[in-house]
């Protein structure tokens, strides 16, 4: 059925692999923490720790993994390192993980009328912490 689709075409398995390693990381709940407020903009792991509810040291570690996987980056400027989204794909696959998870809330609970559309696209703001 599919080879009947004139542009179908499989990912390659790197292309599925590097995906698969992205989501495996997305998927704790104080990394899309982390990664929505850097989406905001520059932010240290003391302003992120608070933001997050987590300890500095969770928080760094978590960036580490973050970092490996292309998600983040970081800034150095002196002893300081200044945290931010690595790029729009980031901002993207975020927000519509969330997009989607609130849509899947409200087909759950269709009495529900919370707006959450503040979800599906985080401003860029100034530097955070």
């Amino acid at each position: 059925m599919h080879t009947s689709l004139p542009d179908f075409q499989m990912p390659n398995d790197e292309q599925v692999h590097l995906a698969a390693e992205g989501f495996r990381l997305l998927a704790d709940p104080t990394r899309i923490k982390i990664l929505w407020a850097l989406l905001q903009g520059e932010s240290s792991v003391a302003c992120l720790a608070e933001l997050v509810g987590a300890s500095p040291t969770a928080v760094s570690q978590h960036l580490a993994k973050l970092r490996l996987a292309g998600l983040v980056k970081g800034r150095r400027e002196g002893t300081f390192v200044h945290y931010s989204a690595a790029d729009s794909h980031v901002r993207a696959l975020l927000a519509e993980a969330l997009f989607h998870a609130d849509h899947a809330d409200h087909a759950d609970n269709p009495d529900r009328h919370d707006d959450h559309s503040h979800l599906h696209e985080p401003k860029a703001a100034a530097s955070i912490g």
